[in-house]
């Protein structure tokens, strides 16, 4: 979500550029061996409070240090949850998660950025939240034991199973056509989509690579497609 989609929050000096994707709570650091104050977010609100149902009487009194964009600065969680599905993106993210991979917590992280409608993890339930800098409380997440559940699933909801991995017969993302209502699908780092997957899919796209790497990682790769997504049906600007 752009910053300016919201007005600026009244009663506070603006935020130092970039600080609402700074962690949540940032501790005092050391730097050249001074140690040196950073405080992310806003302190207590100055002034009379503002009215109305999303304001955060706990957030309104001491502060406001969560890692949110400023227009959502003092709103209750679920206040802001409101908000988001009142305009999500179309599109859906899911990962494959058979070794526990490191890459999905960055995954949901960037899915909340560009607003999807849901991210699913396809395979073991449990994944590592760290990445994800506690987006998740924000992203709507599903769990599908397997593919053919969740494959199942996504042509129940009329939704084309993209895959995202550079097979030998993978189409250039760069060039495709996404349709608005899909899913991206990612697979593990290392082995990537399963055959299962591959086999379900309606394509599967490639990254173009020019260095002498044969991949990026998955949530790399994951950024690039949803943002390619994003330019299509936001911006309107066709694959060339």
């Amino acid at each position: 979500m752009a910053s300016g989609e919201h007005d600026a929050v009244p009663g506070r000096a603006a935020e130092e550029p970039g600080s609402a994707a700074a962690p949540a709570e940032v501790p005092t650091r050391e730097s050249d061996g001074a140690a040196a104050s950073h405080v992310v977010g806003v302190g207590p609100w100055e002034g009379p409070w503002p009215e109305g149902e999303q304001w955060d009487p706990e957030l309104l009194e001491h502060g406001d240090r969560r890692n949110v964009t400023d227009g959502y600065r003092y709103w209750r969680m679920e206040a802001i949850i409101a908000d988001l599905d009142s305009r999500r993106h179309s599109f859906h993210v899911a990962i494959e998660n058979w070794q526990h991979d490191l890459n999905i917590g960055s995954v949901v992280r960037t899915a909340n950025a560009f607003l999807a409608e849901e991210v699913h993890i396809v395979g073991r339930r449990r994944w590592n939240r760290r990445g994800a800098m506690v987006t998740d409380r924000y992203q709507h997440v599903r769990h599908h034991e397997t593919v053919e559940g969740f494959v199942e699933w996504a042509r129940g909801e009329g939704l084309a199973v993209i895959g995202i991995d550079n097979f030998p017969d993978s189409r250039r993302l760069e060039t495709y056509d996404l349709p608005e209502r899909c899913v991206l699908v990612f697979g593990q780092e290392g082995p990537g989509i399963s055959e299962a997957m591959k086999e379900a899919a309606r394509d599967t796209l490639s990254i173009e690579q020019f260095g002498s790497t044969r991949s990026i990682n998955a949530s790399a790769a994951a950024a690039v497609a949803m943002h390619a997504w994003i330019r299509r049906h936001v911006f309107g600007q066709r694959a060339g």
